[in-house]
């Protein structure tokens, strides 16, 4: 059994195109941006025998990819990667179709990434594009662009105790939600927005998340932010204005896409 890739998707809004079904090995849509998003299925894969996983493995990955990932004995961590890897080169083969026009196999695209610095781990590909990376218990979620991109996936869940301390006492955040914008978002959305704008300059939490600040949420799923002093000084064109920033909760998951 291997995943196949899809027919090409018309772009649409975020909101119209999104899907995170476990059921379905691979989902790649188009949306306005331009942004190609391919999500990948942990519980499908988690459901196949280990001869199924290296079919898809052998079809998919180079040789030195699959050498890679016989390296980690963790099964979980080693699904997590293989998923990772999967939707990386599938949105990056369907951006390249949709807006190249060229045809290029997942196991010909090279997914690399930052060996050191504070981008230390930040993905990257051989490609002229820019791609963006999460993962959250079932899923793997891969962003691609022309641009810098930024996304993360949370499982919509109760949330630790100082983490809902952290996300609540903001103070440009309503104590009350009745009052809408980023005080009617939940918790784990917050913390997607967050961890969504500092992937997008490849920081992730190397850069303490305080320095990402929520200012408002529109009901279409875009969201505003402010950045705090040291995220400038690492980023100095980290303005929330200049970007485009997009929030919602799809099939029982916090989605935050961030992106030029």
């Amino acid at each position: 059994m291997a995943i196949t890739s899809p027919d090409r998707v018309a772009a649409r809004s975020l909101d119209d195109s999104m899907a995170l079904d476990p059921a379905r090995p691979l989902y790649v849509t188009h949306a306005r941006g331009p942004l190609t998003v391919a999500v990948v299925s942990i519980a499908w894969l988690r459901g196949r025998d280990e001869t199924d996983r290296a079919t898809i493995a052998a079809r998919h990955l180079s040789d030195e990819e699959n050498r890679q990932a016989a390296q980690l004995r963790l099964v979980k961590r080693r699904l997590e990667w293989l998923a990772g890897r999967l939707a990386i080169k599938h949105s990056v083969c369907a951006y390249q179709r949709r807006h190249a026009g060229t045809s290029v196999r997942p196991r010909d695209i090279t997914v690399g990434v930052v060996p050191d610095g504070l981008r230390a781990g930040k993905p990257v590909v051989d490609a002229r594009v820019e791609v963006g990376l999460s993962h959250s218990a079932d899923f793997a979620v891969a962003v691609c662009g022309p641009r810098a991109v930024g996304i993360d996936v949370e499982r919509s869940r109760q949330v630790p105790p100082p983490l809902a301390e952290l996300l609540t006492r903001a103070p440009e955040i309503a104590a009350d939600p009745r009052l809408g914008g980023v005080g009617a978002m939940p918790l784990p959305l917050r913390w997607a927005c967050k961890e969504a704008v500092l992937k997008h300059f490849g920081f992730g939490l190397r850069v303490d998340s305080r320095e990402v600040r929520l200012t408002q949420w529109w009901p279409d799923g875009r969201f505003a932010w402010r950045a705090g002093p040291e995220l400038r000084r690492h980023a100095p064109a980290a303005d929330g204005s200049r970007f485009d920033s997009w929030a919602r909760e799809v099939d029982g998951y916090a989605l935050a896409l961030v992106w030029q």
